[in-house]
């Protein structure tokens, strides 16, 4: 391994706590980051990816529906639940620390991915695999609702070599997108195999802002506006503003909409095909005219006459133009396309002309939530401990990426939702498979204003021990799907006491003995560590998610006599 893939190797290792992992299982976790995070713009745990073992032929699988990274079967129905149409990735991963690649090893990924679909599949399934197969399985009784194709597959052969696009290897990796395609269960197929300076690119851009440079000749400067640092408005030509939205790889980047609360709706939504019969039509100069455009907030700008760099940015309206002007394959050399361009760094800016722009389609509870005074207090509160007690809460996507801190210290929004209401609300069995319904509790029994903010600080920083101990290996992976009920089990064993009301003093000086315990590692190993044997206990060793994930066994949790 040459000394940059391993000096990325081991940074990234140290950020995401998995120093005692072995060099080739690190390698893995590695490949999986810069891979998915090019495709998905979220916060993610690389170990709802990681495979573990050598015996399927891959390495990782993610699955990625309407923008969401699917860890369960769970997660999955809740989406499946609440909506009318699917968008679906598969990404498949290889991760080789040869300084070679092996045409035996590109059969081998086809073979496992082929199995992987298979209703009688021939190669042995970990309970992880067989999870995600169960996901995958699911997700075609649903396809029905596939709105633009059927699932895009991903796959990444990585290596620490380079690629060459020698004849024999190069036809292999071919024979496999051709094989793939005909199973008929995909829709378009990516096969890239990757060698040490492109997975030292991937991991650059993963951990650095995204910058662009245009040309925006059409502008005209708005007026100071406070919290904006500056701000243009005109039309630039489709070739400038395609650059601005396409990954060097040719595709597009969806990282960048996520801030456009609605996601791109397909090319047979009635909106998208009046855009696209514009385009297509001799009428196409009046779209400058005919469409809302796109507004693009970026949190570094520089200009220089009509030159324009920008870092750090989200189009937070324009996701439906931008993917069909993307998708279109015909003429665009008169089209303009209206163009909003801010900069500011100031969040509440941000997010209310995100609302602002968002207007017409119904906006996420989360995102609206983020908005709210009580998570600003939350994110405040959990920085205001000292290392090494500080954990981070995510009210913006990604907001830490940049800082050089232990990954696992960010805590998501909705895993401190998930946190709280298994550990405090005594819900975990509602964290994953009723997701949607603990959201509905937002403003009534979470995230109240008057609730003290210790139990969800205490809630996190549990969840973030835990992660600690998995990541580690201290705790099989076996009990992932029992997280919350390890949490409930934990509070229980740290303070036996009754629990306070939310909003009392007594809350503070409930939620402290347990801290004080957490604060020390040992301790806080061994609470955790008794916990899962509570769980398990209580489950009779079934720690299959149908099992734990119910209300009996969250009763057997509270019902369990602590030993004084």
């Amino acid at each position: 391994m040459d000394k940059i893939t391993e000096a990325q190797l081991d940074e990234f290792s140290n950020e995401n706590a998995l120093e005692a992992l072995p060099q080739n299982a690190r390698f893995e976790h590695y490949v999986s980051y810069v891979t998915v995070q090019n495709l998905y713009g979220e916060t993610f745990d690389t170990g709802d990816i990681v495979l573990g073992g050598d015996e399927f032929g891959l390495d990782g699988i993610a699955v990625i529906v309407n923008g969401a990274l699917i860890p369960d079967l769970d997660s999955f129905n809740a989406i499946a639940d609440i909506t009318t149409s699917l968008d679906v990735a598969f990404i498949f991963i290889q991760a080789d620390r040869s300084q070679s690649f092996d045409t035996s090893k590109i059969g081998n990924i086809v073979f496992a991915i082929r199995d992987f679909f298979a209703d009688q599949p021939k190669l042995p399934r970990t309970p992880r695999l067989k999870e995600l197969a169960d996901i995958a399985t699911q997700i075609y009784k649903e396809s029905a609702k596939f709105k633009r194709s059927n699932p895009s597959c991903y796959l990444y052969y990585a290596t620490t070599g380079q690629w060459i696009a020698e004849s024999t290897l190069d036809a292999r990796r071919k024979a496999a997108i051709s094989e793939l395609e005909s199973e008929n269960i995909f829709g378009p197929v990516l096969f890239e195999c990757i060698g040490a300076d492109v997975l030292q690119k991937l991991y650059r851009q993963a951990k650095n802002a995204v910058a662009r440079d245009f040309t925006f000749s059409n502008h005209a400067a708005a007026p100071e506006i406070p919290g904006v640092k500056e701000a243009y408005l005109g039309y630039i030509p489709v070739k400038e503003f395609l650059p601005i939205i396409t990954s060097e790889d040719g595709e597009i980047m969806r990282g960048i909409f996520e801030s456009n609360l609605r996601d791109f709706q397909g090319p047979n939504n009635p909106v998208n095909n009046a855009i696209k019969e514009t385009l297509g039509s001799g009428h196409r100069a009046r779209f400058v005219l005919m469409n809302n455009g796109v507004t693009i907030i970026a949190r570094v700008l520089q200009r220089t006459a009509h030159k324009f760099h920008i870092e750090d940015f989200q189009i937070v309206n324009g996701c439906q133009t931008s993917n069909v002007l993307f998708d279109f394959e015909g003429d665009t050399d008169d089209v303009m396309v209206p163009l909003r361009l801010i900069s500011s760094n100031d969040d509440d800016v941000i997010q209310s002309i995100v609302t602002a722009t968002n207007q017409q389609t119904q906006l996420s509870r989360e995102q609206l939530f983020a908005a709210t005074e009580f998570p600003k207090k939350l994110e405040q509160f959990f920085q205001a401990y000292a290392p090494p007690n500080k954990i981070y809460y995510e009210r913006r996507s990604r907001q830490y990426d940049r800082l050089s801190i232990e990954k696992v210290r960010v805590i998501t929004q909705a895993n401190t939702i998930r946190a709280f209401a298994g550990m405090f609300l005594e819900e975990p069995h509602r964290t994953t498979r009723n997701f949607n319904a603990l959201l509905d509790n937002i403003g009534k029994t979470i995230f109240v204003d008057g609730h003290k903010l210790d139990p969800y600080y205490v809630a996190a920083f549990t969840l973030y021990k835990l992660e600690k101990i998995f990541r580690a290996q201290k705790l099989s992976s076996d009990y992932k799907a029992t997280r919350y009920q390890i949490l409930l089990a934990a509070r229980r064993l740290a303070n036996p006491a009754p629990l306070p009301r939310m909003n009392s003093n007594e809350m503070e000086k409930y939620c402290k003995v347990i801290a004080e315990i957490l604060w020390d590692a040992e301790k806080a190993d061994a609470l955790i560590q008794s916990a899962a044997e509570i769980v398990s206990t209580v489950a009779n060793g079934n720690l299959d998610r149908d099992n734990i994930r119910t209300v009996a066994i969250t009763d057997a949790i509270k019902n369990y006599k602590i030993a004084a």
